[in-house]
């Protein structure tokens, strides 16, 4: 997302908010580092590289400037920037909103930290590096082609093949810094927030235990002063609990996604040291006789997959626009909610989803091998995400591991399927508020809250046979579409779960040109001729899914087009194959509790 210095430009952490902040994205001095000689040569010392590269968009793609395909896996960044003469709050917080892989950092050539993790921002205080006038920060980025990393479907070979796309190396989300007080608010975490108007609110500081205040402001919503109630709260810990009730709640839906605003201020000793703004939305998530409730009402979920991707920019947002037009598309064409598929997305699609009401099931990207390694660093980023998102109230889903990507010997190894079922328990110790489900698609353990199914059976006729006997007994079939693959592991059953179609559809629009110029995909997916025969295919599709009573929801795929995978209801540019509206009166034909 690019904001370089606008005034205008959206500050990048919707959930906590300050006032002062000054951003870094913009042109920044890069250089490959193909032989790894950078750190013995010390390039961190302030000497100028010789390419240039637009942050945040990384260097495969056209808006970087640079737009090589190539495969470098060690990469350099620099840049000098100078304070504010009014910024002397004691601490400076440099941040990233993702950076893929592996990043070192450098301030005026002093160690200022390290982070791994592709997908997770992370920040330093700077303070102690800094000198007067002019400074200068320098990164090493490492992003190997490691099959043990979480890296979504990025291809291994760095060329696009059947369902995998280019890389996005570098830094891909925004670079700012902010001048913050050495005892400040470190987190803020929205422990209840229940369409009754109950909501509390955790606050945790960074300092020392002992002698604290916190004071709670909710205001009409985000954009609006008006006072509505609040609360303080005292601690002798580095942590508070603000509790209150909202008066006349309003709750939080796709229909009528309300906010709250929220204000909370810090205060030690009776003294203001810090202030940050945020938001909620009032709404419940329940799971009952095998149906989706929101709210305390059923709610069929109709989701279509999103991948978070575009030609010119890749993993990368174009812009704040950008983002908020997708969620905007999903809900011109009467979709309730989008699974963000092997992607961890910017926080400001989370904002424009809560903003303009579209339900989120959130998706770690996965490894593509396992070892007891990339379990850990896969547990590890996973957290951080949830941690980072778990106040967003569009997120109805968590979602760890999908279609057992990295986890290959689920079936003969017990230590793989045990880890399904503990980044299910420790998914649930961050978050006791939502479903977890423990790997989407197949191959579920006795612990996934949602049963979910991904059947590209086609025609129709063909996947409605496959659930004659659902029909009939309530009970899903043993096998699955992908031929081998059981529904649930061995020694595991399915009990009574919410049952989601969690992918379905994927028609694919034969390119133009020798079919021998075709992908794999296309022996494996439906295919269309024209965009009439994908309107006939769609709404046969949609037809027949509602025909399914047992069914709770579903994810068509996919909302845009994604490099070989040309079976978007918007091509890579965002133009629509079939008129939102009339997809959006079929669904509401079908789904009038959706």
């Amino acid at each position: 997302m690019r904001s370089n210095d606008s005034p205008s430009a959206p500050y990048p952490r919707p959930q906590m908010v300050r006032q002062e902040w000054s951003s870094l994205d913009g042109w920044w001095e890069f250089a490959f580092d193909d032989g790894d000689h950078g750190l013995a040569q010390r390039w961190f010392d302030g000497r100028t590289l010789p390419e240039r590269i637009l942050v945040p968009f990384p260097y495969q793609s056209q808006a970087s400037g640079i737009g090589s395909r190539e495969i470098h896996e060690i990469m350099w960044y620099s840049r000098g920037f100078a304070l504010p003469e009014d910024w002397d709050s004691g601490a400076l917080l440099l941040h990233f909103g993702a950076v893929d892989y592996r990043a070192d950092v450098w301030v005026n050539g002093r160690v200022a930290g390290r982070n791994r993790g592709g997908h997770v921002p992370f920040s330093f205080d700077i303070a102690p590096h800094l000198r007067p006038g002019s400074n200068r920060v320098t990164l090493r980025v490492e992003d190997r082609q490691d099959p043990y990393q979480p890296r979504g479907k990025q291809s291994a070979s760095g060329t696009p093949v059947r369902i995998y796309y280019y890389c996005t190396s570098g830094i891909w989300q925004n670079v700012w810094l902010e001048p913050v007080a050495p005892l400040r608010i470190d987190h803020l975490r929205v422990l209840e927030a229940h369409p009754d108007g109950r909501l509390a609110l955790a606050v945790q500081v960074h300092g020392p235990a002992g002698e604290w205040e916190a004071e709670l402001d909710v205001l009409e919503s985000p954009d609006c002063a008006r006072l509505v109630t609040g609360t303080r709260s005292t601690s002798n810990g580095a942590s508070l609990e603000l509790r209150l009730q909202i008066p006349d709640p309003k709750a939080w839906s796709p229909a009528s996604p309300h906010l709250y605003g929220l204000r909370v201020r810090l205060l030690r000793r009776g003294e203001l040291v810090d202030t940050v703004e945020s938001y909620a939305g009032l709404r419940s998530i329940e799971l009952k006789d095998g149906q989706f409730h929101l709210n305390g009402k059923r709610c069929f979920l109709l989701m279509a997959l999103d991948q978070g991707y575009w030609p010119d920019t890749l993993l990368a947002a174009p812009s704040d626009d950008a983002l908020r037009e997708d969620v905007a598309w999903a809900k011109r064409f009467g979709f309730n909610g989008v699974r963000k598929h092997q992607k961890i997305e910017h926080e400001r699609w989370l904002y424009w989803c809560d903003r303009l009401g579209l339900m989120v099931w959130e998706e770690m990207p996965n490894a593509r091998s396992w070892s007891e390694a990339s379990e850990e660093h896969l547990e590890a980023e996973w957290l951080r995400a949830v941690m980072r998102d778990a106040n967003h109230p569009s997120i109805v889903a968590w979602v760890p591991v999908v279609e057992s990507f990295g986890f290959p010997e689920l079936v003969r190894h017990p230590h793989q399927h045990d880890f399904l079922e503990r980044m299910v328990a420790r998914t649930r110790l961050v978050d006791t508020t939502r479903p977890v489900i423990d790997n989407d698609g197949w191959q579920h353990t006795d612990v996934t809250d949602i049963c979910t199914i991904h059947d590209y059976s086609h025609p129709v006729e063909k996947l409605l046979e496959r659930y004659a006997g659902t029909l009939q007994t309530g009970l899903p079939p043993d096998a699955t579409w992908v031929k081998g693959r059981r529904l649930f592991l061995e020694g595991t059953q399915y009990r009574g779960q919410p049952i989601v179609f969690s992918e379905v559809g994927g028609y694919l629009l034969v390119p133009e040109g020798p079919e021998r110029r075709r992908d794999r995909l296309y022996d494996q997916y439906g295919n269309v001729r024209n965009e009439d025969e994908l309107a006939q295919r769609y709404r046969t599709l949609m037809e027949g899914l509602a025909s399914l009573p047992f069914l709770a929801g579903l994810c068509y795929t996919q909302l845009t087009d994604v490099e070989h995978e040309q079976n978007g209801l918007l091509s890579a540019q965002r133009v629509p194959r079939l008129p939102p509206e009339q997809l959006a009166d079929l669904h509401r034909r079908l789904w009038p509790d959706g």
